[in-house]
């Protein structure tokens, strides 16, 4: 396994050293640095995540014009859809998540545009396998799952309006509350059921045995970590909201808000990915999920009782009603007088029973 393993990384620095070299021959002077500063930042270098300075350097295309923050997406797109290394694929979906989290505007706009024009899904690596060896057999796994994760991050970032967990969109508390208020039910619903998307991928991460000991996973799940926590804050934001309009809400709301929190409690058992120096807050965040589960649960009940009510008393009328259908030997009182109808002849009582 040692020598394989040795073998294996001489024959990524081979790779790097040929396509730095291939990039710096073929490569347009425009576009020079940009892929030499991708191909640093995505490294056969197993084990081992970007260095900061090269995502940094890739990052700083992004503050320049807007087709040059469309051809590091289209750089790095490919360089994602073409490798057949896991440690590379790895890479480049940490360097996307980075654009999430750390890139100007005009990047992040043209990392959302990818997936959603209808054309090709570049995140979508469900078939991704690196037979290598054992190790990269198992990270292979780590790259279908990380790239359907940032998928999820990329649908509910549209979902809300704003890049999740992304620099750009920090705002203070009190503007968030003012923003979350003025939402609609429905809109505040959508948006709590996709961040719970979020949330129940984060728990789909692999079980690997690698993971506390491998650098490049340990970069991963940190990422994740702190996507956790911003979905968690978002969630509670908008829960915290429902409070205030529990009484508003029609029976169909609370159907769908009561199916996205249990669906939320069921992800508390499954802890393992929750960030320990977090736990006071984790605790105050399910104490809330589970406070807004009984007060809907119990306004659910008492519209179900109300609905099953109306039911029984439409049920009654509707029984009662053949009763007062009038028949043409009815008799139909009157002050006085008498009415003939095209239809029916009514016999109209000069007095009327007390």
């Amino acid at each position: 396994m040692g020598r394989s393993t040795k073998l294996r990384d001489l024959i990524g620095a081979i790779k790097d050293k040929a396509s730095l070299s291939k990039a710096a021959l073929l490569s347009k002077p425009n576009t020079l640095s940009l892929h030499l500063s991708l191909l640093r930042a995505t490294t056969h270098e197993p084990s081992i995540p970007p260095h900061d300075k090269h995502i940094a350097a890739l990052l700083s295309f992004g503050n320049s014009s807007r087709a040059t923050a469309s051809a590091v997406i289209e750089a790095l797109m490919d360089r994602l859809q073409n490798t057949h290394d896991a440690s590379v694929a790895i890479k480049c979906l940490i360097a996307v998540h980075h654009i999430i989290r750390r890139g100007s505007f005009i990047l992040q706009d043209q990392l959302s545009i990818y997936p959603s024009t209808g054309g090709r899904n570049y995140l979508k690596l469900s078939g991704f396998r690196d037979s290598s060896d054992p190790i990269t057999w198992e990270l292979s796994s780590w790259v279908r799952w990380y790239s359907c994760y940032l998928e999820h991050v990329l649908s509910t970032s549209r979902v809300l309006g704003f890049f999740l967990c992304s620099s750009l969109s920090t705002v203070n508390k009190d503007e968030e509350v003012e923003q979350v208020s003025a939402l609609t039910n429905q809109q505040l619903i959508r948006e709590i059921a996709s961040l719970v998307d979020v949330i129940e991928e984060t728990y789909k991460a692999p079980d690997s045995l690698h993971v506390h000991g491998d650098r490049l996973l340990s970069e991963v799940m940190n990422l994740v970590g702190d996507d956790y926590l911003s979905a968690i804050n978002e969630v509670s934001l908008r829960i915290n909201e429902f409070g205030e309009r529990l009484r508003v809400l029609s029976f169909g709301e609370s159907v769908e808000l009561m199916c996205a929190l249990k669906r939320l409690e069921n992800c508390k058992e499954r802890s393992s990915i929750q960030p320990h120096r977090k736990k006071a807050s984790m605790e105050t965040f399910w104490g809330l999920v589970s406070e807004m589960k009984d007060r809907v649960g119990k306004e659910y009940r008492e519209d179900a009782r109300m609905v099953m009510i109306g039911r029984r008393e439409r049920a009654c009328e509707s029984a009662r009603w053949g009763e007062r259908v009038l028949k043409s030997s009815d008799s139909v009182r009157f002050g006085s007088g008498r009415l003939v109808s095209n239809r029916f002849a009514f016999s109209i009582l000069e007095s009327v029973e007390s």
